[in-house]
């Protein structure tokens, strides 16, 4: 039985602390008192629902609401922390690999968003090691975006079990 009590809890608990100490005149968390910090509190209110309510579909929004909180927290503060597409997509695949653990659901959608995000964010190192641009290949390489053009037209309307 899922306890749909969680979610709600925990949203107004995070809310509700947030605002004190929004209020209250404790300087040193005043810097993290930012509109991403509701991501996280709307993410781990997610999280706690779909973990302690057994709600697994809450999971994915869960992961992604606070993996982008902390991702606007932490890319102006960690000089090695990349400000870039891949990283999105990659917090989207930790969600979907994370909810297949529970469901069994996804492992596909999270296999293919954390390749998309290695080759985004590593788009030169994966270049060089396939040594495509000593070939003086590298034209082709830029068509892959067409390919998974191709790939979800294939999904949508050929693929069908």
């Amino acid at each position: 039985m899922k306890n749909q009590k969680i979610f709600p809890g925990l949203i107004l608990l995070g809310f509700g602390l947030y605002f004190y100490l929004e209020q209250s005149q404790i300087n040193i968390l005043k810097e993290y008192l930012t509109w991403p910090t509701l991501l996280i509190i709307v993410g781990i209110a997610f999280l706690g629902q779909g973990y302690g309510g057994k709600d697994y579909e809450a999971i994915l929004p869960g992961v992604i609401l606070t993996g982008f909180g902390i991702h606007f927290h932490i890319v102006n503060r960690l000089s090695i922390w990349p400000d870039h597409i891949g990283i999105f997509i990659l917090i989207i695949s930790l969600g979907f690999l994370l909810r297949y653990q529970r469901t069994g659901n996804g492992l596909f959608h999270g296999v293919l968003f954390l390749i998309i995000s290695i080759i985004l964010l590593f788009y030169n190192e994966v270049l060089q090691w396939l040594g495509l641009l000593e070939n003086k290949a590298g034209n082709i390489i830029n068509l892959w975006p067409f390919l998974l053009i191709i790939l979800g037209i294939y999904l949508l309307f050929f693929k069908r079990k």
